[in-house]
């Protein structure tokens, strides 16, 4: 991924105690998505106490949740030098992860993906990172390429006449990473955060069916691309 054992060490000691992650400031967390997991970051707008978007636009459709058109991105591999020089170009933006490069998205409301991380766990599936948002979501990290293969994974499995309340978000997409905020609901934050001793992003196939069961089982309702 382009990071030395060094850089591994200057970011680690960087984090706060377990007690004190969620003070964890954004370029030290810039820092641990490109130089210890290998994702792009790129930085976002921000929305204010009345859920207008810092990008001017009084019809915005994702306040606080989009790229910054002028930033061009820190790239995976970046050491910690180079994140906090790129990130001290955008003090206030908030930290949003490109989806389609390293991985796609599975996004299913949170009970739910609560009881399907459970369920996964107890049957010893791999899982990846998993992210919670102040909107009520759960983002499972699967491998790059989901989004565009849902319809027929669902459809071999035999979800594909079912009214889930489950969607692939993919190339286009980008999701607020812990420790940003979604303006005034709070921040994103992780269920199961990424570490050296996860699997990396598993296909989608090893958890859809899982994740459809419990969908199906508790409700629907409409998610969507919130950037």
């Amino acid at each position: 991924m382009g990071f030395t054992i060094g850089g591994i060490r200057d970011i680690r000691e960087l984090r706060p105690s377990g007690r004190r992650r969620g003070r964890a400031t954004e370029c030290t967390a810039v820092a641990e998505y490109t130089g210890l997991w290998g994702w792009d970051v790129t930085a976002g707008t921000r929305a204010s106490a009345d859920g207008a978007c810092s990008c001017g636009d009084p019809r915005c459709t994702a306040p606080g949740a989009h790229p910054l058109g002028f930033f061009p991105g820190v790239p995976a591999g970046a050491t910690l030098d180079e994140a906090a020089r790129a990130w001290a170009r955008v003090p206030g933006a908030s930290v949003l992860l490109p989806v389609g490069r390293s991985f796609d998205v599975i996004d299913v409301a949170l009970g739910a993906g609560v009881h399907a991380l459970a369920r996964l766990e107890r049957m010893g599936l791999p899982r990846g990172p998993v992210l919670a948002t102040p909107t009520g979501r759960a983002y499972f990290f699967v491998a790059p390429g989901a989004a565009a293969e849902l319809p027929t994974l669902l459809y071999r499995m035999g979800w594909d006449d079912a009214d889930l309340d489950l969607a692939g978000l993919g190339a286009g997409c980008h999701v607020v990473a812990p420790p940003s905020p979604m303006g005034t609901l709070g921040p994103a934050r992780w269920l199961r955060p990424p570490s050296p001793e996860a699997a990396p992003v598993p296909p989608a196939r090893l958890l859809l069916g899982t994740l459809a069961y419990i969908c199906h089982r508790v409700g629907r309702a409409r998610p969507r691309c919130e950037a």
